[in-house]
C-alpha cells in the first residue's frame, strides 16, 4: 500500500440498497483493497447473489492516467460453480466474462476501451456480477487498480 495517499480524503463511500458507490476526489496509482478505503466483510455481504459496485471518477478533474491494464481481483468465501461479470464504462461494456468455479474471479480492463469512453465530466465504471447464490467478498482480498502514476 503506498502511505502517500490518504484514502478516507481521496475516497468517498455511499452505502445504498444493493449498490456500493465509491466516489474518487483524485486518481490513486496503486492496488487498493475494499477493506483500504473503509469496507468490511459484512459490507460486502450479497444476499441476492448480485453485485453492484460503481466506481466514480467524475471528481478527479480529468487527471485520470489509467493503469495499462485496470484490474479487479476478487475473492469469495462461498466456492461458486459460475459467475458472471459486467464492466461497464459510462455506460459502454467494456467487459463480460463468465468465471467457472471457485473462490476468485480477476478482471483485466483494456485501457483503451475506457479511454475511448471518457467524457470531460461524469465518468463512471460500474461492476456488476451474478452469482448463482448468496456471495461474501473478501474485503482484505479484494481489491482493485485503475489508476497509474
Amino acid at each position: 500500500m503506498n502511505n502517500i495517499v490518504d484514502l478516507h480524503k481521496s475516497v468517498s463511500i455511499e452505502k445504498n440498497q444493493g449498490e456500493i458507490n465509491i466516489i474518487f476526489n483524485e486518481p490513486i496509482p496503486d492496488t487498493i483493497s475494499f477493506k483500504d478505503i473503509g469496507l468490511s466483510d459484512e459490507d460486502l455481504y450479497f444476499e441476492s447473489g448480485h453485485i453492484r459496485i460503481k466506481f466514480d471518477f467524475s471528481k478527479t478533474n480529468g487527471v485520470r492516467k489509467f493503469y495499462d491494464i485496470p484490474t479487479f481481483r476478487i475473492e469469495y468465501y462461498e466456492k461458486m460453480s459460475e459467475t458472471h461479470w459486467i464492466c461497464d464504462f459510462n455506460e459502454k461494456t467494456i467487459l463480460d466474462k463468465t468465471d467457472h468455479y471457485g473462490h476468485s474471479t480477476v478482471l483485466l480492463m483494456k485501457r483503451k476501451e475506457i479511454e475511448s469512453a471518457e467524457h470531460h465530466h461524469s465518468n463512471a465504471l460500474l461492476l456488476h456480477a451474478e452469482f448463482p447464490k448468496p456471495v461474501h467478498l473478501k474485503a482484505d482480498k479484494s481489491d482493485f487498480h485503475f489508476f497509474r502514476s
